[in-house]
């Protein structure tokens, strides 16, 4: 190796946590019906109850834990040489698949690498896997045949989240409004199985990416985030792209895209995945720009599919193919206030006008699903007439598309293809329902995955918070992935530091998406917080929350001493004016004769 790519590789930022679990917290695994179905969960142990002389030890909480092998202290990490494939066995045991030669980067693309490829590129002698001639590789595939893979008991176990054994009062919740969702108690593998089957859900898992640890998306489930990170022509690198993953699936990504437009696409994304637990998407469309310098015009259906497969070879798990964006619907856009706000829309309305004719996505599609099938790659249906601006939402452009997103559905399903949905965009609060109504009306109920929606266009800077009311919103109504936005939206290439917020802001927004539809168990962390809370467990309540760093440094920055962890205040009430330690003492104080009422209130009954 030379000492160019040691260098950069020993002075990763993100080195210092790997291994390194969040505070009160260690990784578990949950073991399924066979030794190597193990389903990581982030136990996150409590301390003591205490009230006047008596004790009471308290459950540790489990929770969905996305930060992958990177939060296990018992394993070693080489980025150079990538995760475990821990897939691998599921898929030779399916016996429909068979090695391929690689297509790899053109030597246009190299030669664009501006020399330093060599020096970044992803060493590994393992070759690319398709579908064995005659096979379809897809879990809609088994699905629909009544089979159970190992992949959809993992995620089964995931999302149950191990909340069995609990007691009654951290298990209590509030009853959801659903809006017609069919989420049962308790998730099953047959339950996983007939969502997928009904393309109501997806499990986005390329057979090329076999380090992924199984996930869903599915109006269903635990609503999910997407992180978006890559290079642009004017900043960052590989190695910060790996960073960015590593990071961004530490704070709670659960998918992450790699959108990067600038040098080095192939090396990056290759980097990325031979990293990542989680699924990774691109947008397919901006490295087969690039293989033409940038000239709309000059694309082809040639050089696209050859994109595809190279990526699909890599292990990219599911692509945001502009499809839909027709010919016609072109100047329906142009008498918007912001246009097409969509790059990959952009770029083939370009091209439609250019050409005079119907985009190669949409006029070829039958041929993209035929290469999604055999790799397992999931459509994720791309929004390139989402509006940019509050003026253009649920306009004539944005209508017509979804319907034709709805009529590229089915024709995937008939290949036995999964498929989800991407949304919009900037959408006042009183029009998100009406865009998650239309989406299960024209799109058969196959998973939403929006932008938001940002519900004001007057916040730059904190578009990460407008977005966010939208995502809760439209999450509640049924969207089953929300993108995350930062505060950079708009402005410029976020860095770690607006990932990081982006990402913690997105987890509320789903969350309480989660909490206001009634997902059986979502309510047990806040229950436990609630309950830590009231008895001033400070410890507690840093590592039950999202990002257990800020909440106690907030709290430190005032009272710093390791006393002040067992104060009954905090410094804004003072040791007067906390009404729940007034209510404590009064509670004790009204039971002090009444043993069984102050084991009621203290929770000890």
């Amino acid at each position: 190796m030379d000492s160019t790519r040691e260098a950069i590789i020993e002075a990763i930022p993100c080195l210092e946590i790997l291994g390194k679990p969040f505070l009160n917290s260690s990784k578990v695994y949950v073991e399924g019906s066979r030794s190597d179905i193990r389903v990581p969960m982030r136990e996150i142990s409590q301390g003591e109850s205490v009230s006047g002389n008596r004790t009471k030890a308290n459950p540790p909480i489990y929770v969905y834990d996305t930060s992958g092998p990177y939060t296990d202290k018992s394993i070693q990490f080489d980025f150079q040489k990538g995760l475990d494939a821990l897939r691998m066995p599921w898929i030779e045991a399916r016996c429909d698949t068979q090695l391929v030669a690689a297509v790899g980067p053109s030597t246009s693309e190299k030669l664009a690498g501006q020399g330093n490829s060599a020096s970044f590129s992803f060493e590994s002698d393992r070759k690319p896997r398709r579908a064995a001639f005659g096979s379809n590789v897809t879990q809609m595939h088994y699905a629909r045949r009544g089979i159970i893979t190992s992949e959809m008991e993992f995620v089964a176990i995931r999302e149950n989240q191990r909340r069995d054994g609990l007691d009654a009062s951290l298990k209590m919740q509030h009853q959801g409004k659903d809006f017609g969702a069919s989420i049962p108690k308790v998730i099953t593998p047959e339950f996983v199985r007939s969502e997928i089957a009904r393309g109501r859900a997806i499990i986005p898992l390329n057979i090329n990416h076999p380090e992924a640890e199984p996930m869903i998306i599915g109006r269903n489930f635990l609503v999910k985030i997407n992180a978006n990170i890559g290079n642009s022509a004017l900043a960052s690198s590989v190695m910060d792209e790996v960073v960015k993953m590593v990071w961004a699936i530490r704070w709670g990504a659960d998918t992450v895209m790699d959108l990067s437009t600038g040098p080095n696409i192939h090396e990056t994304r290759e980097w990325i995945l031979r990293n990542s637990p989680v699924p990774i998407g691109t947008v397919p469309i901006y490295q087969a720009l690039e293989k033409v310098g940038g000239v709309s015009e000059d694309l082809t259906w040639e050089i696209y599919r050859d994109t595809l497969i190279e990526q699909a070879e890599q292990g990219v798990d599911y692509f945001t193919i502009h499809a839909g964006v027709r010919k016609n619907y072109v100047p329906l856009a142009m008498r918007r206030m912001t246009g097409i706000v969509s790059r990959g829309g952009s770029i083939m309305a370009k091209w439609c006008h250019a050409h005079n004719q119907e985009s190669f996505l949409y006029t070829h599609f039958e041929d993209i699903c035929e290469i999604m099938k055999a790799y397992d790659i999931s459509f994720s249906l791309g929004d390139g007439m989402r509006p940019g601006a509050l003026h253009d939402a649920n306009d004539e452009a944005q209508i017509a598309e979804l319907k034709t997103l709805g009529d590229l559905t089915q024709i995937a399903w008939r290949h036995d293809v999964q498929t989800m949905i991407e949304g919009p965009g900037h959408v006042p609060m009183q029009l998100i329902k009406e865009n998650m109504d239309l989406q299960l009306k024209y799109c058969h109920e196959a998973p939403f995955y929006t932008l938001g929606p940002l519900v004001t266009d007057i916040a730059p800077g904190y578009d990460h918070i407008t977005s966010a009311i939208g995502g809760a919103m439209i999450g509640w109504y049924g969207t089953a992935m929300l993108c995350y936005v930062t505060p950079k939206e708009h402005l410029g290439l976020p860095n770690k530091n607006d990932v990081k917020e982006g990402i913690v802001t997105f987890k509320i927004a789903a969350h309480a998406a989660d909490l206001a539809k009634g997902h059986p168990g979502a309510q047990i962390r806040d229950n436990a917080m609630a309950r830590a809370r009231y008895e001033f467990r400070w410890r507690d309540q840093f590592a039950l929350g999202f990002d257990p760093d800020k909440s106690q440094h907030f709290h430190d920055a005032t009272l710093p001493d390791e006393a002040d962890k067992n104060s009954h205040h905090c410094s804004m009430c003072g040791p007067d004016f906390c009404a729940m330690k007034i209510t404590r003492n009064l509670q004790e104080h009204v039971a002090a004769n009444d043993e069984s009422a102050v084991e009621k209130s203290c929770g000890y009954a």
